[in-house]
């Protein structure tokens, strides 16, 4: 190899490094930390229609739900899942018919340990009193916080003969600050079921 060459060859590899380094510092890279993104969500309007079926109550739930009955290998006549397709969501609802005080008192008591099972994921629980005398109807409503598989819980009943209990279910990871503007707006027609509910 000639001195020409070897001159050419270490100008070359003085050179490409240069020409590399230039290279990636070359454009605009913001490498700095993104927020969390969502995907954005469009709410359907709010119409309602009536639930009366066979059951012994009616109420009323959005026109973007859809009720079947329960297909559970133990499910009852009567237990319902008033489906949410959009948000991959469902509100559980299981009717039992009293046949004593004691039973009365037993399905009470299972729905306040089923609501405060989520006490290991949830930040609060808090219990609220539903009553509505003129349609015989009375319960209690559980708003479970944080990051646990339902935020909403309840009963109603008409303390001698009807006892039905729901259950807001995600099929998703509980992550409250995900699901919070899609629960918001459920929660509404929770609670507009709820306002119209009555014993037939």
């Amino acid at each position: 190899m000639d001195i020409q060459t070897k001159t050419s060859l270490k100008k070359l590899l003085v050179w490409i490094p240069a020409l590399l380094l230039f290279a990636s510092c070359s454009g605009n890279h913001d490498y700095s930390p993104k927020p969390r993104g969502f995907f954005r969500i469009v709410f359907p309007k709010k119409e309602y229609q009536t639930y009366q079926a066979g059951c012994p109550f009616t109420f009323a739930y959005p026109k973007y739900a859809v009720i079947e009955p329960d297909r559970a290998p133990k499910a009852k006549p009567c237990w319902l899942n008033m489906q949410f397709p959009q948000f991959n969501g469902t509100l559980h609802l299981s009717y039992e018919h009293i046949l004593s005080k004691k039973e009365f008192n037993e399905l009470v008591e299972d729905a306040h340990k089923l609501s405060f099972k989520h006490t290991v994921k949830a930040s609060s629980i808090d219990q609220g009193t539903i009553s509505y005398p003129d349609r015989k109807v009375y319960g209690v409503y559980y708003t479970i916080e944080g990051n646990a598989a339902s935020s909403v819980q309840f009963y109603l009943t008409d303390s001698t003969r009807n006892y039905i209990r729901g259950a807001l279910y995600f099929n998703t990871e509980p992550r409250l600050d995900s699901i919070q503007p899609v629960l918001t707006f459920v929660k509404k027609d929770v609670d507009a079921m709820i306002k119209s509910f009555r014993w037939k």
